[in-house]
């Protein structure tokens, strides 16, 4: 049988940021209409060490495909190696064929930009132009590209903790896209006055202060994901109307949200929905422009999916990518 084999190079080709962010608007509204089936992730930390393999299975009958990101979780800040590195592998669904292995890095990198432009289009003001993003690495440059996909941006902000890493974003911003990048030098210089912030660290001690946010701006919260760690203080939480990609995932898994109730700050009641609920218009998005909104973004395995088989289907089209023997027949 023959296996598709897409490389880190090929998937941004194969999955253009705004084809991305429609795919992922389909997947999540999907995930709400209750035509997916994903459980909770799995993961497995090395002993003493830092580190961590996940896995993320999904399943979408409706496109009759299931899948699984592979993935490993390490810092490895000052090499050349991304801190998510893995595959996802693509099933058909009628008789479980392995239909493709797509790199996991480049895949992670869109989508999940390309979710927060879907929270974007849906949650920020029309008129919001002004752009903040804490961090300057890969979610920072894919989220760049999302924002500017979804709002006409005038302006933006990069603040890193280190600020080589910031000018060096800026610099190459400026070269590849004619993107004009200012450079904070603090969190809070980087905030006041953004109607959007995207938060794309792996800070695990809060770097966005709830009393920096101007009325009527929209958070992204996109950067540590997990139980025990957040990048935004308890006061942000509390002071944004809070979005989900998914309800089970932000109460079992967003330092974030968890934190800040843990601290008394918030209740339960404070996820005011899902994104695919406010793409079915069951919940309502923005109901104001003062009114803060934040979107929680962990990162879902059929968004994954979603994107992969549109991989998958611009590859058959295209003939892209690398097809090779890999078994699975009857001998």
């Amino acid at each position: 049988m023959e296996v598709l084999i897409v490389n880190q190079h090929e998937v941004p080709e194969l999955l253009p940021m705004e084809e991305c962010i429609d795919v992922m608007a389909h997947a999540l509204t999907a995930l709400a209409l209750g035509d997916a089936v994903m459980p909770l992730r799995g993961m497995a930390g090395m002993p003493e060490r830092a580190g961590l393999l996940v896995w993320m299975p999904s399943l979408l009958p409706g496109a009759e495909v299931m899948g699984i990101k592979v993935i490993s979780v390490f810092p490895n800040e000052g090499t050349e190696l991304e801190s998510h590195q893995g595959a996802v592998l693509l099933f058909e669904a009628k008789r479980g064929q392995l239909l493709a292995i797509v790199d996991a890095s480049e895949v992670t990198a869109i989508r999940t930009a390309a979710v927060s432009g879907v929270a974007t289009r849906l949650l920020a003001r029309e008129d919001a132009d002004d752009l903040a993003i804490l961090g300057s690495g890969t979610q920072a440059r894919t989220h760049l590209q999302a924002m500017t996909a979804v709002r006409d941006i005038h302006r933006v902000r990069v603040w890193s903790r280190d600020p080589q890493h910031a000018r060096a974003f800026a610099e190459s911003q400026a070269r590849s896209g004619g993107i004009s990048v200012e450079v904070s030098a603090t969190a809070r210089e980087a905030v006041e006055g953004a109607s959007i912030i995207c938060t794309t660290t792996s800070a695990t001690e809060p770097v966005l202060q709830g009393r920096w946010l101007s009325p009527g701006a929209h958070v992204n919260a996109v950067g540590f994901a997990g139980p025990k760690g957040r990048e935004l203080d308890a006061e942000a939480v509390a002071r944004g109307r809070l979005f989900a990609d998914r309800r089970e995932s932000i109460q079992n898994e967003a330092g974030d949200f968890l934190l800040a109730k843990k601290e008394g700050a918030v209740g339960d009641d404070h996820v005011a929905g899902e994104i695919g609920e406010v793409l079915l218009g069951r919940v309502p998005g923005r109901t104001s422009p003062e009114e803060i909104t934040i979107f929680e973004s962990l990162g879902l395995a059929i968004e994954d999916l979603a994107a992969v088989n549109h991989i998958y289907r611009r590859a058959e089209e295209t003939g892209k990518g690398t097809r090779v023997e890999l078994g699975g027949e009857r001998h």
